[in-house]
């Protein structure tokens, strides 16, 4: 149904990466949940009341607060797609990070809701009905729920939507409490024990779990989360295509929300190259990231003397002492300053958080490292963290 209304109503619908198509999608997946959720609720309060259950009644709410989070969704898409402005110059798009925490958040007052509920249920349970109608009416539900799971997460991956991708986390919950709901509903009188408000503590206990799960989902990138792999592997391939640069470190990336990503880094060029060349060459690397990943992109040059033999031959073996004694620590912006009566080993050390390492004994112990090695030798290092795992080299 999804497919066919997106074909109807989305102009230019497989235009995905587009932020006007990725808002419609957004619009119309929220729309259509909030007129399943009003669907559902009606059918559900309607079982409820027929057959005395208080799990099928809490149920029937709980979609009835799906349709409020549909709404949240629908309006975090909207404020979302607002122009940047004097006092939010990198857009709006973090809201809907935050849409989808909201929708979380109702997830797991539900839940708890639904506790207390089946806590006065297992107090003073009453007999429930399981008419055929009401179990027509719960079957209907499973099956609609699985599909407003399906078409939330397809859609939520295609576009990269967090607060899709906790409403098909709450759907596909919504789905197997209400298929416990119809099954302790059907054994009860087979048990000749009012199996009611037991299982609505398990599904009160599964909707927790899922809202849970899906507040980390949006919680982690409005902490700053570490890019995907893949994006990495992109820039990765975009910039070292071009043959002026030969290596890149220092790759920083920003998360504004969907479509808003700022990159900067440090691309290393031959010291000898031209300037000019140079300087046109990341200028094309910076409109190629831009046009091919949708982000903005600030490269900075490092010139390295790939032509001194010395330089190139002492990096080398610095590196490969540095991978055995301290694996994860990278080097780079490597120089070589000699003197009459000592050498200095200029360099910068990204050291992972997992080394469990301060600055300052990174610093210390790559220092005496140097010092033990060479005679006369001495380090002076800028020790660095890794926002992101990646150290890429051409020469190495």
């Amino acid at each position: 149904m999804i497919s066919l209304l997106s074909r109807i109503f989305i102009k230019d619908y497989q235009q995905i990466q587009a932020p006007t198509v990725r808002r419609a999608y957004g619009i119309l997946c929220s729309l259509v949940g909030i007129l399943l959720n009003v669907f559902l609720f009606s059918g559900k309060y309607l079982a409820g009341s027929i057959s005395g259950s208080i799990a099928i009644t809490a149920d029937a709410f709980n979609n009835l607060s799906d349709a409020g989070s549909s709404l949240i969704t629908l309006i975090g898409f909207k404020l979302a797609g607002k122009k940047p402005d004097a006092d939010h110059p990198y857009g709006h798009g973090r809201i809907e990070y935050i849409s989808g925490l909201a929708v979380s958040a109702i997830i797991m007052i539900m839940g708890v809701e639904l506790v207390q509920s089946s806590i006065q249920k297992i107090i003073a349970p009453q007999p429930v009905d399981n008419s055929p109608l009401v179990v027509c009416i719960l079957l209907s539900s499973i099956a609609v729920k699985l599909y407003m799971c399906f078409y939330n997460r397809r859609i939520g991956k295609r576009i990269d939507s967090a607060g899709m991708k906790a409403t098909a986390v709450d759907s596909l919950s919504d789905s197997a409490a209400t298929f416990a709901v119809l099954l302790a509903m059907l054994l009860s009188p087979l048990v000749d024990f009012n199996l009611d408000g037991w299982c609505g503590i398990f599904v009160a206990l599964f909707i927790l779990y899922a809202g849970f799960n899906a507040a980390k989902e949006t919680i982690s990138p409005l902490l700053g989360k570490a890019p995907d792999a893949e994006l990495i592997e992109k820039i990765e391939e975009i910039v070292l295509a071009h043959q002026e640069v030969v290596g890149i470190h220092d790759l920083l990336v920003h998360d504004y929300g969907p479509g808003r990503l700022m990159i900067s880094l440090h691309a290393e060029v031959p010291g000898n190259g031209n300037i000019y060349v140079l300087h046109d060459a990341v200028d094309c690397i910076e409109h190629e990231l831009n046009e091919k990943l949708g982000c903005s992109c600030v490269i900075h040059m490092d010139p390295i003397a790939v032509d001194d033999q010395e330089v190139m031959s002492r990096r080398s073996q610095l590196v490969a002492l540095v991978n055995q004694e301290f694996p994860g620590v990278s080097i780079h912006d490597f120089r070589m300053v000699t003197g009459p009566t000592h050498t200095n080993l200029i360099f910068d050390a990204v050291v992972p958080f997992e080394l469990n390492l301060s600055d300052t004994e990174a610093k210390a112990q790559l220092s005496k490292l140097v010092e033990e090695t060479w005679e006369n030798h001495f380090a002076i290092i800028q020790i660095d963290r890794p926002y992101v795992s990646t150290h890429n080299h051409r020469y190495e």
